[in-house]
């Protein structure tokens, strides 16, 4: 089969390969890639600054959709040719997450799926949302259980709060269209004009240009009257959390998922003391939570933002397109 493996770290060392296929054991399922898309852990973990102790090579990328094309002995769930998503995690199924769960991450200390045939556990498994395509169900395993989790599991958004988003990147996206669907009032940040326009036209009701006003978090509060905002889908790191932490209303919440901006730095933790805020560390979501994004996906029409879909054997340009952070939504890889 054909995949792309990490050789050494730097994208110019992603090289194209082959490898047997594998087969699937008794309980697992073998399924033919048809898609996957990039989320910026992927770039950071080609960069070597996700895991500097990386064993190579490593196949990389977390999220793919495909169909099965042959099942273990065990497996009864699934037949040949049904269309199907992979979990983030494949052994989180669902409650908290543990070592064990975290382990099976795709792509990061385990092969992921830039690859043409994997073989994964039958019970993670969940069919494509209809009448997805493939490439919009490759969008969804990571950013979007993401931002589910970060709204409505460990952030509990109600009608009617505020919500505070960041940038154009995937989560922020599907933070959005999740968040209009929950009739929350959303204020979106990001450097540039254009796509802060798009996402007005997406439902955004309060947008901030943080090049243009670096204080930005004093707008969010006037935006919101002095009170700031309920929540905050936090992807920026360790650059944005001080404002994130000003700008959020007392006894609010922050999701903290990204790290655009790095993982450390001084950080003065008395607004969390004295506003009583909840910091929430997000790290994906279980299979569990993936099901129920998916049905609020189905009944309420949404789609994946997808700002490109590149080739197989375009795979370096969609990681420069990524690293160039010039995309509005999710990146695409097609398999031939």
């Amino acid at each position: 089969m054909k995949l792309f493996e990490l050789q050494a770290f730097g994208i110019e060392h992603l090289k194209r390969a082959e490898r047997p296929a594998p087969e699937p054991d008794a309980d697992e399922v073998m399924i033919r890639i048809r898609a996957v898309s990039l989320n910026y852990r992927d770039l950071l973990l080609v960069q070597g600054k996700y895991n500097p102790r990386l064993n190579f090579p490593r196949v990389p990328v977390s999220d793919g959709a495909g169909e099965v094309v042959a099942i273990g002995e065990k497996v009864t769930a699934w037949n040949i040719g049904d269309r199907v998503v992979i979990p983030f995690m494949p052994a989180w199924l669902d409650g908290e997450l543990s070592a064990a769960k975290a382990s099976s991450a795709l792509g990061g200390d385990v092969d992921g799926l830039l690859q043409e045939f994997v073989v994964i556990r039958a019970d993670a498994l969940l069919p494509l949302p209809p009448p997805f395509s493939f490439e919009q169900a490759a969008a969804l395993p990571c950013a979007a259980v993401t931002a589910w989790n970060g709204l409505f599991v460990s952030g509990n958004l109600q009608p009617g709060q505020t919500l505070l988003l960041q940038g154009t990147g995937g989560v922020s996206l599907f933070g959005l269209q999740f968040a209009k669907i929950a009739g929350a009032t959303i204020i979106l940040t990001s450097s540039s004009d254009a796509k802060l326009e798009r996402v007005r036209a997406m439902g955004a009701h309060h947008t901030i240009n943080y090049r243009t006003e670096p204080d930005w978090e004093k707008r969010v509060l006037e935006i919101t009257q002095g009170r700031g905002v309920d929540l905050t889908l936090e992807v920026g790191g360790v650059g944005t959390l001080a404002k994130t932490l000003k700008a959020t209303a007392y006894a609010g919440h922050i999701s903290l998922i990204g790290v655009l901006t790095g993982i450390s730095g001084e950080l003065q933790i008395g607004h969390i003391l004295h506003k009583a805020l909840t910091v929430r560390g997000i790290y994906v979501g279980s299979r569990a939570m993936f099901a129920a994004m998916n049905a609020a996906i189905t009944q309420h029409n949404l789609e994946p933002v997808i700002d490109r879909v590149f080739s197989f054997d375009e795979t370096l340009d969609a990681f420069r397109h990524l690293e160039s952070a010039q995309h509005f939504g999710k990146i695409v890889i097609r398999f031939n």
